[in-house]
């Protein structure tokens, strides 16, 4: 067998996964604020702290005040079904899928809530066709695809004179790209994406339109308490200013506080967009170079900047997964594999708290595998 030469350098933060991702760089655990650890999350200091990490979401955001932000349980999933379970039913529903998450909103709005709803759907790597969407509905999608690097390229497609409710599963995509939330009615994330934050939380973004939806319609199913967002037919108002429905981890409201500090001094959103592009870019530049390696996402208008997904000539699951193996294991990169139920690839994650240099760092390292792989069947 011929001499595969190992790289010289590593990447100094071989940390590309996908959810939950890299820390930001300047993260250790020691700088997190802990007086509100041991304290009810009820008392003046948890309060405190949670308004303060939505007042920071809203600020790096750029989210205008017509639109409430709350931290639930459940990550993006829970926050998602909050409000599928408590708006959808007054309109028909439209439902666009095109991986494996909008895929997973059809199945709960078809199987779960007994819906007949319109499905758009796309191939792996593609986005599908926007202009058949029939906005008199509510309209489900995931904003940046996280499983096929496949993102809608503006809020666009969105008519301002809508009908219907524009839901927005946007994990991947808040934090990386410019979002005109006069066209989002409801918008869902996961701190633990583009900030790196811990999982287990989520945050519901409603606009105007949703909550009008909320105070006039009474679905005909029971909730569970952890979905429920009115009282008397008013909206609980106290859900949108850190009363959270169940209890929160200040733990990990403290880590995404810190997230949100460090992307704070970074300039905000347009220092995260930055960081996300040039990443982005060094990946994209280490694809050219390569004929074995390619995006799952052809278009580049579409193609995601946190969640790349790149084929790999010639590899089914079983290659990907020595490949993954071969990496992690030399400690050059960490959970690299594409999602489960993708086509066979990598997946190497972009977003803000990455490191171009790492980036830069891992092309070699991903020469290396390809051939250390490939030598061993």
């Amino acid at each position: 067998m011929t001499d595969i030469t190992v790289p010289a350098r590593k990447p100094a933060r071989p940390h590309f996964s996908s959810g939950p991702c890299a820390k930001a760089p300047t993260f250790a655990p020691e700088k997190l604020a802990i007086e509100s650890l041991g304290r009810s999350h009820r008392a003046k200091i948890g309060k405190t702290r949670l308004q303060y990490c939505i007042d920071l979401m809203r600020e790096v955001l750029q989210l205008p005040d017509t639109h409430r932000i709350g931290i639930v349980p459940g990550s993006d999933t829970g926050a998602f079904e909050m409000a599928m379970w408590t708006m959808l039913g007054a309109k028909p529903v439209t439902a666009l899928a095109w991986e494996s998450f909008g895929e997973g909103w059809v199945t709960d709005v078809a199987k779960q809530l007994k819906f007949d709803p319109t499905v758009i759907r796309a191939d792996y790597g593609q986005l599908p066709d926007l202009t058949q969407v029939d906005w008199s509905n509510d309209v489900l999608f995931t904003w940046n695809g996280t499983t096929s690097g496949v993102r809608v390229p503006n809020a666009d497609f969105i008519p301002a004179d809508r009908e219907g409710l524009a839901f927005a599963d946007a994990t991947s995509g808040v934090f990386a790209y410019d979002i005109d939330w006069s066209k989002i009615d409801v918008c869902t994330f996961s701190w633990q994406k583009v900030l790196g934050g811990e999982g287990g939380h989520g945050v519901l973004i409603l606009g105007p339109r949703a909550v009008e939806r909320l105070e006039s319609y009474t679905p005909d199913r029971p909730l569970p308490k952890i979905f429920r967002m009115t009282k008397g037919g008013k909206l609980i108002e106290g859900i949108f200013k850190g009363e959270t429905i169940n209890t929160p981890s200040m733990l990990a409201v403290e880590d995404a506080i810190f997230a949100l500090e460090w992307a704070k001094d970074l300039g905000g959103l347009e220092g995260l967009k930055a960081r996300s592009d040039a990443n982005a870019a060094a990946l994209d530049k280490i694809v050219a170079e390569r004929d074995w390696l390619g995006h799952l996402a052809a278009d580049p208008a579409t193609r995601s900047k946190t969640s790349v997904c790149l084929t790999v000539e010639g590899a089914d699951t079983d290659f990907i997964k020595k490949f993954a193996a071969a990496l992690e294991k030399e400690g050059a990169a960490f959970d690299v594999a594409g999602y489960r139920d993708a086509p066979a690839g990598l997946r190497i994650w972009c977003g803000a708290t990455v490191n171009t240099q790492d980036i830069e760092d891992l092309g070699p390292w991903l020469d290396w595998a390809y051939a250390t792989v490939k030598a061993a069947a």
